[in-house]
């Protein structure tokens, strides 16, 4: 398994952007479909965004796309996070993860090794 460490969350109002970073140990990174989730108070944790091996491939759920981006850098072993045109309903804590799915890449929690421990976003209104 691979060790991940989110950071780059915080409070930002309704409109605003942030970026999201997703660092992981080793130098198996490159081997890794990476996806990020989130889970609001009270809800199930739901997919946001996932990217193929090579980042030649990137899947988002239809509630962020257009606003959000996701890439990675495997000579810096990291996947980010843009984050544009916030609104309240983003708030969640996010967390990246990491898959040895056989496909691209997959929007299944389950299909994913290995977890960061999370980082909140808080959009105000």
């Amino acid at each position: 398994q691979v060790q991940l460490v989110e950071s780059g969350g915080g409070l930002v109002q309704a409109g605003g952007s942030l970026r999201l970073s997703c660092a992981a140990s080793g130098r198996t990174f490159s081997r890794y479909s990476m996806g990020w989730f989130r889970q609001a108070p009270g809800k199930e944790r739901e997919f946001v965004a996932a990217i193929s091996r090579s980042g030649g491939s990137t899947s988002f759920a239809d509630s962020v796309k257009g606003r959000f981006t996701i890439s990675r850098d495997n000579a810096k072993f990291t996947v980010y996070l843009q984050m544009n045109s916030l609104k309240p309903e983003d708030t969640a804590v996010y967390y990246c993860a990491a898959s040895n799915y056989i496909g691209l890449f997959s929007a299944r929690p389950s299909n994913y090794e290995s977890w960061g421990q999370g980082t909140q976003v808080t959009v105000s209104s």
